[in-house]
């Protein structure tokens, strides 16, 4: 096999161990060598992706930099992609906002999410499409997240157009943990987690435990119960595991309120106006995983069954549509989501180079009882719909990666995503079956003739599934109007260039511009609390990204995003797109010797966003700092302190615009509606490894 250029100063044969090939490809290495594998062992936490990634804007979080994060709530730890902020504007149970490259993506449409390959995403979901609900994620149980961003990897289908988080679970832990949390706002948590060795393979196990309560007025009285089991054998390369998990939840909702009832006193900035919102929530899974590997080839398959039930209820406009009960509404969600993934690699030696091509298929079936109630208090009093949805899709890609030589990379695939929709409705109006399909090719071109950096150019065409209800709608069961029913799949087109360097030691940087159209964009609908199709759109952006180790115990983040988002073509009410991201930032500072005591502080920056279309009404930004203290009284004890919001400011978690009437307006008021951060609290964690 040839070599290429060196990119340290140590120098290494080819590589011909399974294990370590099977971890460069997947990692996306195009060029299995040994010296590649060096690079990202012994190049720190947040691994140097030179020769490895295929564009400037994925990359890998290990397990020891996701373990250093200060996270208010497990969705955050997505935040460890640069770019992507992840927040709430209800209560904790419910399924977080998401914002990355200009979009709001609501609750994780446009953002693919998986763990251990499962998906997070459910499609046609009574709330919002592709609801993604990270509440059962354990981040201690996470060795690694891979982030990718735009339409240019053909083994990501469905919602992974702005971008994909991939969260990827132990099959042993090193040394057994035991942790015991207790902070301001009735928060507390306790967890076991353990490997135990068996004959033939290993049994991981862990417990959590978790209540919150939030600084709101009305406590959101979060409880929360979560469990995994998982037995596997062999190695992450050569093996298999099947796990099952388990997760339980209720709690209370402060949805977003009027700033207008804050600012003329009639509540405070942590009150509810409806203090019986909230939800309940379950999710059971079984899963499994079988990976073979040898010196020119890799296979992998995986399946799952998933369980997943969500109750919800929710007042977004208060008495504005019936001043005798109110407007709270429940979205109720029942369903059963099963797949399989499998694919198989075939890597080729040349003389200049090495070549993989990988061929795959993904399918996956949702069976779905949900609906749309008014209510009162959580007590039903009629229905708007009740639907049962039975929506499949299957996905077939083929990609090739390709070292011609020691300059040059490329990558190239396609895929085909077929999907089937079958509504049945209670209005028989609104039932029906639709079907769609769509073909979506992609490339990538890396040059790297440098020892410390290379460019990438990406192309690709992508998409998001539309709610299999609005394939089928013919009557608004709302009003009894007419409806138009909405493409099932709408096509997004991306371009971004990129480059990456490590030319100072210990400093790796990354820098991207990218474009990314879509056919159809989906907007807020705040009267009803969901998301509607809207008109095409654009995004332009640029994303800065530094990680720098200059010292053995000190590292430094820093990571800048700006983009700019509009809807394409004339629009009426002006071209701005409600609640898309415009600038963030991030920096943070850690420290750890390797001693008794460690640290570190990360100050978070959400810039102002258009609320309405002509840009007349904007959110102001909001700016966290966040801390944490360790420290080790021995060898397996450590007592850790965190602080969330340190200067304890007064922001919005998010903002938005819409009309609603509060009890004792004569007619309905258009104004801003917002979610508070949580204010300065601290937490304490007693750790106990054994």
């Amino acid at each position: 096999m040839a070599q290429s250029k060196p990119c340290c100063s140590i120098r290494i044969t080819s590589i011909k161990s399974p294990l370590k090939y099977a971890l460069l490809l997947a990692m996306g290495a195009a060029q299995a060598d040994d010296q590649i594998l060096q690079r990202v062992l012994v190049d720190g936490s947040r691994g140097n992706q030179l020769g490895i990634a295929d564009a400037a804007s994925a990359g890998s979080i290990s397990q020891e930099e996701l373990a250093r994060r200060t996270v208010y709530r497990p969705g955050e730890i997505l935040e460890a992609a640069p770019g992507l902020i992840v927040s709430q504007h209800s209560g904790e149970g419910k399924a977080n906002q998401f914002y990355l490259r200009g979009f709001n993506l609501d609750h994780g449409t446009d953002l693919r999410t998986t763990v251990d390959d499962m998906p997070v995403n459910q499609r046609s979901h009574a709330h919002g499409q592709g609801w993604t609900d990270l509440n059962f994620l354990i981040p201690e149980l996470a060795v690694r997240l891979d982030y990718k961003k735009g339409p240019y990897s053909a083994e990501e289908g469905d919602f992974a157009s702005a971008g994909t988080a991939s969260v990827v679970y132990a099959n042993r832990l090193l040394r057994g943990v035991t942790s015991v949390s207790a902070g301001q706002h009735g928060y507390g948590r306790a967890l076991l987690a353990d490997s135990v060795e068996t004959q033939r393979g290993s049994l991981l196990y862990a417990v959590e435990a978790l209540h919150n309560d939030g600084p709101f007025t009305h406590p959101d009285d979060y409880r929360k119960l979560n469990a995994v089991l998982r037995y596997s054998e062999g190695y992450a390369n050569n093996g298999f595991n099947v796990s099952l998990m388990a997760y339980k939840a209720d709690w209370n909702s402060t949805d977003q309120i009027p700033l207008r009832a804050v600012q003329d006193g009639q509540i405070g900035r942590n009150d509810a106006i409806d203090p019986t919102d909230g939800g309940k929530s379950h999710r059971y899974s079984l899963s499994g995983a079988w990976r073979r590997t040898t010196d020119d080839s890799a296979s992998k398959v995986n399946a799952y069954l998933i369980a997943n039930q969500l109750d919800l209820w929710s007042d977004f406009t208060y008495y504005m549509d019936d001043p005798v009960h109110g407007d709270q509404f429940a979205q109720p969600d029942k369903r059963v989501t099963s797949g399989v993934n499998a694919s198989h690699s075939w890597h080729q030696h040349t003389e200049t180079g090495n070549s993989v091509t990988t061929i795959g298929v993904q399918l996956q079936n949702d069976n779905i009882f949900n609906g749309l109630w008014n209510t009162q208090a959580r007590s039903k009093l009629s229905v708007t719909r009740e639907d049962h949805i039975v929506e499949s899709s299957a996905g077939l890609y083929v990609e090739n990666n390709t070292r011609w030589n020691a300059d040059w990379r490329t990558v190239a695939g396609v895929r085909m995503d077929a999907y089937r929709f079958d509504v049945r409705s209670d209005l028989a109006a609104n039932s029906g079956k639709a079907d769609d399909h769509l073909l979506s090719p992609s490339a990538s071109i890396i040059y790297g003739p440098w020892q410390t950096a290379e460019l990438y150019a990406n192309f690709g065409s992508g998409f998001h599934s539309n709610d299999a209800r609005g394939a089928t709608i013919t009557i608004d069961p709302k009003t009894g109007d007419a409806a138009n029913k909405v493409q099932p799949l709408v096509r997004s087109r991306g371009t971004e260039f990129g480059a990456r360097t490590a030319w100072l030691p210990g400093l790796q940087t990354s820098l991207s511009l990218y474009r990314l159209d879509f056919d159809s964009e989906l907007t807020y609908a705040g009267d009803a609390g969901t998301t509607e199709a809207g008109p095409p759109s654009r995004r332009y952006g640029v994303e800065f990204s530094n990680y720098y180790k200059p010292l053995k115990w000190l590292s430094v983040d820093l990571d800048l995003a700006y983009a700019r988002a509009r809807s394409r073509g004339y629009v009426e009410q002006g071209s701005y797109i409600p609640g898309a991201i415009e600038g963030t930032g991030q920096l943070a500072v850690t420290m750890d010797d390797g001693g008794p005591w460690s640290g570190s502080l990360k100050l978070r920056y959400f810039g102002p966003r258009p609320l309405i279309e002509d840009n007349s009404v904007r959110s102001k930004s909001s700016m966290t700092l966040n801390g944490r203290i360790g420290w080790k009284a021995r060898k397996d004890v450590t007592l850790e302190l965190e602080a969330f919001n340190l200067t304890n400011r007064r922001d919005s978690a998010i903002d938005y615009y819409y009309v609603s009437q509060l009890k004792g307006e004569a007619a309905p008021v258009g104004g801003i509606h917002f979610h508070p951060i949580e204010s300065r609290s601290l937490r304490a964690t007693l750790i106990r490894n054994f």
